[in-house]
């Protein structure tokens, strides 16, 4: 089939139009009053959702699990953990979503299994030579697979453990309770097909696919990224497509541009993946002042099949990672951004957005201005639009995934609870606790962060060169600034921003649309037209413009660097 075809029979793209609000059931809202998030109380806030602009939910994992990694050690997956409801919980938390256009996208951790999960007990008792052993890789040394780097450094030294009821090692590229999968076996991707069916038959519109890279292992290579991967995905997509055409695989790939590009296939693997490089480059550009790190990461990120988005992102339920830069540029990052060590984990950082930006407004709003215009489906992690604080007391990543503060009362109205039955502390101090920040407030103050976060999306979604404009850079005398063109058509936004703390001026290359004039998104002012020579700007510190040109003439020959 075609990638032509594929789309006639897909209908609309609508991963490519996606905004993503990204969330973790059990830190969200509790309808039942004892202390954890639920489906219920996420239902009865679905109205609020929806009045931010979003129209797609990402789901962190909701399955039965032991709870030792995030639940993203998985005992059942055809099931709802019973702290968050049932499955008929689930169903009318997707039809209430979906009578609101809100599509549903969940994570899918289908590297690993918990040790706890039927198949791995199976596996550990069943013969060495049986079917149910081959769930899983064993082996009799721990040597195997050497050239594998070992991915959690802070906490695992190998990736084979010993299991002494099987008599045997067994492989896990993340915690030795997570054992992996063995997607060379035909059994296990049926397996794996059955599970995806059944959530789709739920009503389920994507699965993020956790740890892509590393689904299937071979001797003398490093583990990662291998052909028969790339073989499992388009197998993967074929087949499901062919009962749910609508259905997307985003890929968590945490992999420099070029080789993430290689999970779109020609079109035919994922729908979407995550541009991991281009999150630390946004910081970096802000923390330097300089518009390089995000045009360098731009230019080596090669263009997509035109069915196909990247997924970008400021922060999320994850430590914001460092590995996709240099040592030295690691190294600034931590100290500019995690100088108390405790919010340091792995190669990355574990705070939330506010936090990283020190609390500023500006910054705060610049960074969500370049996430809403550079190229790709923005994802916003829940409570970054009030700007909520973390904790970085909780271990690993406990400190981003605290409850939504909805109001200031009881447990930030999150639920009725005793505080000691939540499960996890709500924020309390005077600088991001709830009694500071919190919904309800700041649906009352017209100048909040929330409602601006809802007027930049609502603005976003009235111009289709956001979401399916092509970018080209265009020439600033100050590297200061940034600027860059996203055109549709007819529709054609200059995107222009100061990364410094102090006011700039600069000279922008906009010969090419001699006679246009820019107008001012949010409140329409008409900025002088642009003539032959280079175009003045000035700025006040960390100011940003969305500019429409408005005349009807082709943008497609710009003033590129």
């Amino acid at each position: 089939m075609t990638a032509k075809s594929r789309n006639e029979r897909r209908g609309p793209l609508w991963h490519k139009d996606a905004v993503i609000y990204h969330l973790h059931v059990r830190s969200f809202s509790d309808a039942n009053g004892d202390g954890i998030g639920d489906f219920a109380g996420l239902t009865q806030k679905l109205d609020y959702i929806e009045s931010l602009g979003v129209n797609t939910i990402w789901l962190l994992p909701f399955y039965p699990s032991p709870g030792r990694d995030g639940g993203y050690d998985v005992t059942d997956y055809t099931n709802v953990s019973p702290e968050y409801g049932s499955v008929r919980d689930f169903e009318v938390f997707v039809t209430a979503a979906h009578q609101r256009n809100i599509r549903i996208i969940v994570e899918l951790v289908i590297n690993h299994t918990s040790d706890e999960h039927p198949w791995f007990q199976s596996a550990r008792r069943a013969r060495a030579d049986s079917k149910e052993r081959d769930y899983y890789v064993w082996s009799d040394t721990d040597e195997k697979f050497a050239g594998t780097r070992i991915i959690f450094i802070d906490s695992e030294t190998s990736n084979w453990s010993w299991d002494p009821v099987a008599g045997a090692y067994y492989w896990h590229r993340f915690y030795a309770h997570q054992p992996d999968l063995n997607f060379r076996n035909p059994i296990v991707v049926e397996e794996l097909l059955k599970i995806m069916r059944f959530w789709l038959d739920k009503g389920v519109d994507g699965f993020r696919l956790d740890a892509v890279p590393h689904l299937i292992e071979r001797e003398k290579t490093k583990s990662e990224n291998l052909p028969e991967t790339h073989a499992l995905l388009k197998h993967l997509r074929r087949t499901l497509e062919e009962t749910h055409p609508e259905v997307i695989l985003l890929a968590e790939a945490n992999l420099w541009p070029k080789e993430a590009r290689e999970y779109f296939g020609e079109g035919d693997e994922c729908h979407m993946a995550f541009h991991f490089p281009l999150m630390p480059r946004i910081f970096s550009a802000v923390a330097k002042a300089s518009s390089k790190p995000i045009k360098t990461i731009m230019r080596q990120t090669l263009p997509i099949p035109d069915d196909c988005q990247w997924a970008i992102f400021l922060r999320n339920h994850d430590e914001l990672t460092l590995e996709m830069v240099s040592e030295a540029e690691r190294n600034f990052l931590w100290e500019k951004y995690a100088a108390d060590k405790r919010a340091r984990l792995n190669l990355g950082i574990r705070r939330r957005l506010s936090p990283l930006m020190d609390q500023d407004r500006r910054r705060i709003e610049l960074l969500h201005m370049l996430l809403l215009s550079l190229p790709g489906s923005p994802v916003l992690y829940y409570g970054d639009e009030i700007g909520m604080g973390d904790n970085i007391e909780l271990g690993d990543r406990d400190g981003v995934r605290t409850p939504m503060q909805w109001a200031d009362e009881k447990n930030a109205g999150f639920s009725n609870a005793p505080p000691s039955a939540l499960a996890l502390p709500v924020i309390a101090n005077a600088q991001f606790g709830y009694a500071a920040i919190n919904v309800k407030d700041q649906e009352d103050d017209a100048h909040s962060l929330l409602n601006w976060v809802r007027q930049v999306l609502a603005l976003r979604a009235s111009h289709t060169a956001f979401a399916r404009g092509q970018m080209r850079f265009v020439k600033t005398d100050n590297d200061s600034v940034i600027a860059f063109v996203r055109a549709d058509g007819d529709d054609r936004i200059l995107c222009v921003a100061n990364l410094s703390n102090t006011a700039q001026a600069t000279q922008i290359g906009l010969s090419k649309f001699n006679g246009f004039t820019p107008v001012e998104l949010t409140g329409g002012a008409a900025f002088p037209i642009i003539e032959h020579k280079a175009y003045a700007m000035t700025f006040q510190p960390y100011a940003y413009f969305w500019l429409k040109l408005d005349k009807n003439r082709s943008a497609g020959d710009l003033d590129a660097e």
